[in-house]
């Protein structure tokens, strides 16, 4: 069976969904989702739109293959809301960084649930849903279809489940960063990286210089000036290995199942614990 989602928010919110769904409209969902049954599909904000290829049914009258039009709303949290969970978001600074690093964090949901609300779809009552399709279940096939894609979309933007909720990313990051911790967190993950620049030989590139005077043997090894005697340990940065973090759990060149940041801290805990044993 094809899985849609390699992380835990991406599996919380297909959950919600087979919840209250008939497993056989689910199977049929999966299929349409993984054949390339759904034609295109658009967010914007809290609801989604999609044109689903059906199926020839001739009990249902369907002789030629149609084209069904999906709508899926899921329930907004209202503006006054979303302040006081975002007043809480930005206290904590482990919620802000795993944020910052496109991520969601496990206890999320905790801010989240204290003031009775719920991030992740939870129920029924989370979604309005439409397709003008002839089965007279709700949510059909072609909804979970689409609901699937959604939710595969959500491993490498988490960001999204922000604006299902009716909160666009910008305005969310623009709030986050605002506080003393996200102001703090934004400008180390912002860093701007050294660009690579290719070079055309392995080996560097000689070039012959003139000399006013020719130095002496001791200036020559040992050098004109005297090296400190004290180096100064540069501090390190607020959050461990940020580079590797940047790229989040699934990035893009990441086609294992396995979390990208979970691999390489046992790999450099390998290397760490190698290192000790000589």
């Amino acid at each position: 069976m094809a899985k849609f989602s390699r992380t835990w928010w991406g599996d919380r919110f297909i959950q919600a969904l087979e919840a209250f769904t008939d497993d056989n409209r689910l199977k049929r969902g999966r299929s349409y989702a993984s054949g390339g049954k759904v034609k295109s599909f658009e967010i914007d904000l809290n609801k989604i739109t999609a044109k689903v290829r059906g199926s020839v049914n001739p009990y249902f009258g369907v002789y030629k293959e149609p084209t069904y039009n999906i709508e899926i709303q899921i329930t907004p949290i209202a503006k006054t809301r979303w302040n006081e969970a975002i007043q809480k978001l930005s206290s904590k600074a482990s919620i802000i960084s795993r944020l910052l690093l496109n991520e969601v964090p496990e206890n999320i949901e905790d801010t989240f649930s204290n003031l009775g609300l719920h991030l992740l779809p939870h129920s029924s009552k989370d979604f309005k849903t439409k397709c003008d399709c002839p089965d007279y279940a709700n949510p059909c096939k072609h909804i979970a279809g689409v609901y699937y894609l959604v939710a595969s979309q959500l491993d490498n933007n988490p960001w999204l489940l922000f604006e299902l909720r009716g909160l666009p990313k910008a305005e969310l990051q623009a709030k986050l960063a605002d506080s003393p911790l996200g102001k703090a967190l934004s400008e180390e993950l912002n860093t701007k990286e050294i660009p690579l620049e290719l070079s055309n030989s392995l080996y560097t590139k000689l070039e012959k210089q003139s000399l006013n005077q020719m130095p002496n043997t001791r200036e020559f090894w040992l050098g004109t000036k005297r090296l400190p005697q004290t180096i100064e340990v540069a501090t390190p940065s607020s959050i461990s290995a940020i580079l590797i973090k940047k790229q989040g759990d699934f990035p893009d060149f990441w086609h294992n199942d396995a979390s990208f940041i979970e691999t390489m801290e046992e790999l450099y805990q390998r290397v760490k614990t190698k290192n000790h044993q000589f």
